[in-house]
């Protein structure tokens, strides 16, 4: 994420938190990434020169005014106007960590060989609850390739546990090993 989006991010959830409307525009705000990530064409188009910014801000208010609430329209109107509306999804990663932050929320994304089942991610939601002493929001992938265990990664920090990892460890240490 850019220095741009950051503030403009951070600037937008400073607004809405004042506003009291700060997770239902994390929610629209995420929306509104995920159409433009499926639409890669519309910020290609929102982004050209040859388009006059006012035509641009014109398609916006016709795609979004009424369908979404108006601080992200007007968001993504300034965005356009300050030729970034490339910035969008750093900037929706900057609003949804200050978001977090400020509610005691932390993201944990865990790798395992297989699906977790339902009473394992309840007892590892609990845990990592327990641990961090925030809310767990859970992100799954499956990876066959660690073979058992897990790797959960989180605040920019790999916990390891995989078998992986510790079949990897032997076989450096093996290597390492002098005979």
């Amino acid at each position: 994420m850019t220095e741009r989006a950051k503030l403009y991010g951070q600037s937008l959830y400073e607004l809405a938190r004042e506003e009291s409307d700060a997770e239902d525009i994390l929610r629209q705000l995420e929306g509104c990434a995920e159409l433009f990530r499926e639409n890669p064409d519309y910020v290609k188009l929102l982004s050209a020169p040859s388009i006059s910014k006012e035509e641009r801000r014109e398609a916006l208010g016709k795609a979004f005014d009424g369908n979404v609430h108006m601080y992200i329209v007007s968001f993504m109107k300034l965005l356009v106007d300050r030729e970034a509306i490339g910035e969008l999804f750093g900037c929706v990663e900057a609003y949804r960590h200050s978001y977090y932050e400020d509610n005691g929320i932390l993201e944990v994304t865990v790798t395992t060989a297989l699906k977790l089942d339902g009473r394992t991610r309840e007892k590892l939601l609990d845990r990592l609850g327990d641990v961090f002493g925030k809310k767990i929001i859970l992100k799954e992938a499956v990876d066959p390739s660690v073979l058992g265990g897990m790797r959960l990664e989180c605040a920019g920090k790999r916990y390891d546990g995989t078998v992986k990892d510790r079949l990897d460890r032997i076989e450096k240490g093996l290597r390492e090993t002098v005979l």
